[in-house]
């Protein structure tokens, strides 16, 4: 699947290693995209052999959100949980906030990175068309040449294209932060509410004059709509100096969909797409007017990564980067040297752990989910050999017939248990949640258990049993209660 896996600890080494391969190694943050097109062969080498991976993952402080001189900075690490779960991208840039956390589920936001999406440049990536509208830069680095800065919109070329040479790496994010009078927020239309591609995105700024009445400045992106995101550029026009009334919304929207060149394919027509546009716009214009913009938004989203506050921690390796893939990896408490050049669903399951199923090998099901150094992931999206010298956690490490988990326990109490073949996915997943939610509302379930996917269909007696499991949980003595 892929010819090798290195683990720089140092973001010089990993700059030294991308000149050495060139072409031929692919830096890798969270691998989400990145994992599936190498086990599909999308992704290879000029010469047609297997590509290698460059795994950042190790090299410490590349995941932090920072605030400096009115811009706020993204390292390449920084995933799209910890941007939904920041305060500061929710208080400045809002827009990205939001659309980070449509980004398919807890498992795959704690692994697949910003700086990934900007990578892979698919058109439906949801923090594209944020970033667009919020006129974020890139940096680029090269061992060779140093650094370099250019506008998002720059950057991505085309379809799947970057300007990107063999030897850089994106080692930062910029964006600059909304004006005290700006608001802004991100419509995402998709086939189901949650792990979905988009059929039609839009994410829109206003800064507004006169208290809010007269628009002054408007910045309003399409996501899957063109082979790249695109700017209404003549909505964004239309709409400066105007109030926003009912007609000059209808006619801005009229405009975007002017920007629109969509395509029919397997999940929309592009008559369907152009609607969508005219209709989302319109939508996003009504919230910003009426100061609903951030109706529905949870102040505190469901992460699933326990006290890690989403970074690896890469403290826990002290090794040279060469021997890292070799270190054994504690599963459930016990050391054990997991096979590599594979997923770490396969990787598991060849070591004698079944517990974590494989329904999809594709991030789609979460029937694989498991702990990964305190977090929850989807082990079909991680490399073997990231595994190696951390903690992982199956769900043969929750417990044991004579000491059942509290969710284990309520599964069985409120037949949360079907065919049973998606279960340990939904356990491990609930699991986590009582780790930051001790008494999970109903609501705080469902978000949790968005990536978990039942084949029976019976999700009521699922959500009974982590509602329930949060009593349980509570009611259990603790270690020196009397």
């Amino acid at each position: 699947m892929y010819r090798f896996y290195l683990s720089p600890t140092s973001l010089d080494e990993a700059l030294a290693l991308k000149a050495q391969h060139g072409e031929t190694g692919r830096v890798m943050a969270g691998g989400t995209d990145l994992l599936l097109e190498l086990e599909r062969g999308v992704r290879r080498a000029p010469d047609g052999r297997e590509l290698g991976i460059i795994d950042l993952t190790r090299v410490p402080g590349l995941a932090e959100i920072q605030e400096a001189d009115g811009w706020i900075h993204l390292g390449p690490l920084v995933t799209h949980n910890q941007v939904a779960a920041s305060p500061t991208i929710a208080a400045h840039a809002f827009p990205l906030a939001r659309a980070c956390w449509e980004v398919g589920a807890p498992q795959i936001r704690n692994r697949a990175t910003v700086t990934g999406n900007i990578i892979t440049a698919s058109p439906a990536n949801d923090s594209l068309p944020p970033l667009y509208a919020l006129e974020a830069q890139v940096t680029l680095a090269s061992a060779a040449r140093g650094e370099r800065t250019l506008p998002i919109a720059q950057f991505i070329t085309d379809f799947r294209q970057v300007d990107l040479a063999p030897d850089e790496i994106l080692v930062r994010i910029s964006i600059p932060k909304l004006e005290a009078d700006a608001r802004g927020s991100f419509i995402k239309l998709g086939l189901r509410r949650a792990q979905a591609i988009s059929l039609v995105n839009v994410a829109g700024v206003l800064a507004l004059a006169e208290g809010g009445q007269v628009v002054r400045r408007a910045a309003i992106s399409l996501g899957a709509v063109a082979p790249t995101i695109v700017r209404a550029e003549a909505a964004e026009a239309f709409l400066a100096g105007k109030p926003l009334s009912e007609e000059v919304i209808q006619e801005a929207a009229r405009l975007a969909v002017e920007a629109a060149r969509p395509i029919d394919d397997l999940r929309a027509t592009a008559a369907y797409r152009r609607a969508m546009v005219a209709s989302l716009t319109a939508r996003l214009l009504r919230q910003i007017r009426d100061g609903q913009e951030r109706a529905g938004w949870p102040e505190r989203p469901v992460t699933l990564w326990g006290e890690t506050a989403g970074r690896w921690p890469v403290s826990l390796v002290a090794a040279p980067s060469s021997e890292i893939p070799n270190l054994p990896t504690t599963v459930n408490g016990q050391p054990v040297h997991l096979p590599g050049q594979m997923t770490l669903l396969d990787s598991l399951r060849a070591a004698g752990f079944p517990g974590v199923k494989e329904g999809c090998a594709e991030g789609e099901c979460g029937a694989c989910t498991v702990f990964l150094d305190g977090m929850a992931v989807m082990a079909c999206l991680v490399p073997a050999e990231r595994a190696a010298g951390s903690q992982v956690v199956t769900v043969e490490g929750l417990g044991d017939p004579g000491h059942l988990h509290p969710v284990q326990q309520a599964f069985v109490e409120s037949g949360g248990v079907q065919c049973g073949y998606c279960t340990p996915g939904f356990i491990m997943s609930s699991a986590k949640l009582l780790e930051e939610r001790p008494r999970p509302t109903r609501l705080e379930a469902q978000e949790a258990l968005t990536g978990n996917f039942c084949r029976c269909t019976g999700y009521r007696k699922i959500l009974d049993a982590v509602v329930q499991a949060g009593q349980l949980a509570s009611d259990m003595p603790r270690e020196g209660d009397a």
